[in-house]
């Protein structure tokens, strides 16, 4: 992360601070654009994060389910965030806040570690935060987007620090 002090992470019943973010794939989204058809996984991430690298495959599965709107954040520039999409297989859209931005969202979100994910409802209210890999998380966003995450072949931690 770009901040240097401590950051105080956004807790569950909190509102989310709007941002304006630039789309991966051009254009710009805004927070209030995002949870106008909620819910939506807001999921910041830097693409050298091993924690990162295992959950975003799983993430992609719930986007697949399509009743759970997924949002990647990405702390890091477009083109190596683009191979991170193309190496993991994530096609949901991708947020760009960066060095170049000051980490904007990310500051205001009190981001720490990544990955970390905020479910965040309709009015903006943060109705889950997930540091790091829980399974149980996954497994709990998973019957929110009506599918399932894991397959009986998928080995899994139960828990890693992001």
């Amino acid at each position: 992360m770009a901040a240097h002090k401590q950051l105080s992470l956004l807790a569950t019943g909190a509102r989310a601070p709007d941002f304006r973010l630039p789309l991966l794939g051009g254009a710009e989204t805004t927070l209030a654009e995002i949870v106008a058809h909620p819910p939506a996984v807001l999921a910041f991430f830097k693409v050298t994060c091993p924690v990162c690298q295992l959950t975003f495959p799983f993430l992609e599965r719930l986007h697949a389910g399509g009743t759970l709107a997924i949002y990647g954040i990405s702390q890091n520039d477009a083109g190596d965030t683009r191979e991170f999409n193309r190496r993991f297989g994530v096609t949901f859209p991708t947020l760009l806040d960066n060095e170049e931005n000051g980490f904007r969202a990310s500051n205001a979100f009190g981001i720490s570690s990544v990955p970390t994910l905020f479910l965040v409802e309709r009015a903006g209210s943060v109705a889950r935060v997930v540091e790091g890999w829980s399974k149980r998380d996954i497994e709990w966003l998973a019957g929110k987007a009506g599918v399932a995450a894991f397959r009986p072949d998928d080995n899994v931690p139960e828990w890693k620090a992001g």
